[in-house]
């Protein structure tokens, strides 16, 4: 899962990146309002963390334009905005939801919260996904983080599961490089670098022999594991 952090409080944006990536998020931050339009238009986002009070426009516009239309988004992900701001009081929390936030968390906060409720939106049946993936005799349950082949636990890094979970959304198509590098990796990765081939030869050494084809030229396929 992507996300982008629209925060211009510098610590608390690093802060953010720093606890979404160990949980195994790839994470994003624009500092402000037209950074983040320019990031929103460009890759494909599962969720945002959405500040108010930004020092070039405010959440709210950004929230309303991106639900009416006027930021046109890469894909076809439902984006879950979580808004995140000082701002507590009960017309701003209004304002927010019905201006298209799907939920709102008022500062300061406590990480684990923080995590519970992306989880939370992250499990929404928004395009008909469910939190437990299931391919062949793969289980991936992305609420969790847990992952098994027939039944026994699979260990995987954060990028294997990453990886795994994008491939397992799109069983039997071919999914190139550069789609897992910009929904699995974030931003300050290198395009050139040799991080895909690799994390997918060592996910396939896990799911044995024929689990991850190559296309050569186009990608790669997930297929189903035999016992």
């Amino acid at each position: 899962m992507r996300l982008l952090v629209v925060e211009d409080e510098e610590d608390l944006a690093e802060g953010l990146r720093a606890g979404l990536t160990r949980t195994g998020y790839a994470v994003d931050i624009a500092a402000g309002a037209t950074e983040a339009y320019e990031r929103l238009t460009v890759n494909e986002y599962d969720l945002m963390l959405l500040d108010i009070n930004l020092p070039d426009g405010d959440g709210f516009t950004l929230c309303r334009a991106l639900r009416n239309g006027e930021v046109v988004t890469p894909g076809d992900t439902d984006l879950r905005v979580l808004m995140l701001t000082a701002r507590g009081n009960l017309d701003d929390r209004v304002r927010g939801l019905d201006d298209g936030a799907d939920d709102y968390l008022v500062k300061p906060f406590h990480l684990a919260e923080l995590l519970a409720r992306v989880r939370a939106l992250l499990r929404r049946d928004t395009n008909g996904t469910t939190a437990t993936l299931t391919v062949g005799g793969i289980v991936l349950d992305t609420a969790r983080h847990t992952a098994t082949l027939h039944g026994r636990p699979l260990s995987l890094t954060r990028k294997e599961f990453g990886v795994l979970e994008y491939l397992m959304t799109r069983p039997g198509h071919v999914v190139s490089s550069e789609d897992l590098l910009e929904h699995v990796w974030d931003a300050n990765t290198d395009p050139f670098t040799q991080t895909v081939r690799v994390t997918v030869g060592t996910l396939r050494r896990k799911l044995g022999e024929g689990s991850i084809e190559t296309v050569v030229g186009r990608g790669y396929r997930l297929n189903e594991v035999a016992a």
